[in-house]
């Protein structure tokens, strides 16, 4: 199977559709667990299995310094690497290059960092990326690019998102000239930079769509900083811009109303760190937000989590055995609380593509938000 992408159901601009890539399809919108040192934290990949999980991310700049790409590769690939058979999608580092500001420089050939692990200098171009991406061997691999803070000026945005359209060019070459011999085993995603100015992320969209037959594009520089309202404008700009052809994703968001609000703004696919990190922090997601599993109120409560969940932590443990783990420091507590946040968001967009199929979504989401907000914070 090569890759393919097909709607099947629209609601104004949600939409539900499977995309096909080598290693199997996936039914969007979806939510694809993160695993950026080729493991989604705490969990086996039969977990993720089980919860019906399709598509997972690991990153190249991580898997870059430890264990090594080259090292991947002669063990077969990332999918043979981490026990992990269905679709993968690799980050390139783009995101690092933010993240990671004080360890790293940005020139126009490419970043030149500190590893945060040993202090080694490295230096990732373009060039260097496609390579590493190519020896991971995932099915998406991302484009090289420059990401700033979400709050940048309008002349900093439009330097960071030209030189993503420079690197982009540069991703293209070097992809083409490495997978000339293997055609069809990996697809280069773009993606679409410009801060939160419209006119920027229009034109970034229009000249990425002429540059190529993409597979799919991403959305990215956004959730780092500017306020959701932002946000949400700039993904109904990308929706009015990009082709409805192909999947497109929206990189590192993965809160359950920003995951709501994308759908709505004909987002397919989605990323986060965060249902793992909240639950190695003791946190959990529910319907009605997020509930502090620390707290003294759950010492005595036998409830689940939430009780039309399905993962195996609301099906098996209370409430007041989980704050007891998570209290007495046991693994145990972060790695169930992690089952269940990645569950979540997974039967999240499993309701979100049925009530597209069927017609409701918009009372459905509409409901399912004014709910979400409607209990403060647990406390």
């Amino acid at each position: 199977m090569t890759f393919g992408f097909d709607v099947t159901a629209t609601t104004g601009s949600a939409r539900t559709g499977v995309f096909q890539t080598p290693h199997g399809t996936v039914e969007t919108p979806a939510f694809m667990p993160v695993g950026t040192l080729a493991t989604v934290k705490a969990l086996d990949p039969d977990e993720l299995r089980t919860m019906h999980a399709e598509m997972i991310l690991a990153n190249a700049y991580h898997l870059h310094l430890r264990p090594g790409d080259e090292a991947i590769r002669t063990l077969g690939g990332l999918h043979r690497f981490m026990g992990w058979h269905g679709p993968i999608l690799t980050d390139s580092g783009g995101f690092q290059v933010f993240s990671l500001a004080s360890l790293n420089a940005v020139t126009e050939d490419g970043v030149t960092f500190r590893s945060h692990i040993d202090g080694s200098e490295r230096h990732f171009t373009p060039e260097s990326v496609m390579a590493i991406e190519v020896n991971l061997g995932a099915d998406v691999i991302m484009q090289f690019d420059h990401v700033i803070p979400g709050q940048s000026d309008h002349a900093a945005a439009l330097d960071a998102s030209e030189r993503s359209m420079r690197w982009l060019d540069r991703c293209a070459s070097e992809f083409a000239r490495l997978s000339a011999d293997t055609p069809q085993q990996q697809a280069l995603f773009p993606i679409v930079q410009g801060g939160v100015h419209a006119t920027l992320r229009r034109d970034a969209a229009a000249r990425i769509v002429g540059s190529g037959d993409w597979r799919g594009i991403a959305i990215g520089g956004l959730s780092v900083g500017e306020g959701k309202p932002a946000m949400y404008e700039m993904l109904e700009v990308c929706d009015a811009a990009l082709p409805r052809d192909r999947p497109r994703y929206l990189m590192g968001v993965g809160y359950p109303e920003d995951l709501i609000e994308g759908v709505a703004r004909g987002v397919d696919l989605f990323d986060c760190v965060a249902p793992t990190r909240m639950g190695r922090n003791g946190t959990a997601l529910t319907s009605t937000g997020r509930l502090n599993m620390k707290n003294a109120a759950h010492r005595l409560d036998d409830r689940p989590i939430e009780a039309e969940c399905g993962c195996a932590t609301c099906h098996r443990f209370s409430r007041a055995y989980l704050r007891h783990l998570i209290h007495a420091d046991e693994m145990l507590g972060p790695r169930l609380l992690s089952l269940h946040n990645v569950h979540f968001l997974i039967a999240l967009m499993r309701r979100a593509r049925t009530a597209i199929a069927d017609g409701t979504f918009d009372a459905w989401s509409h409901d399912w938000l004014a709910r979400y907000h409607s209990t403060p914070e647990h406390s």
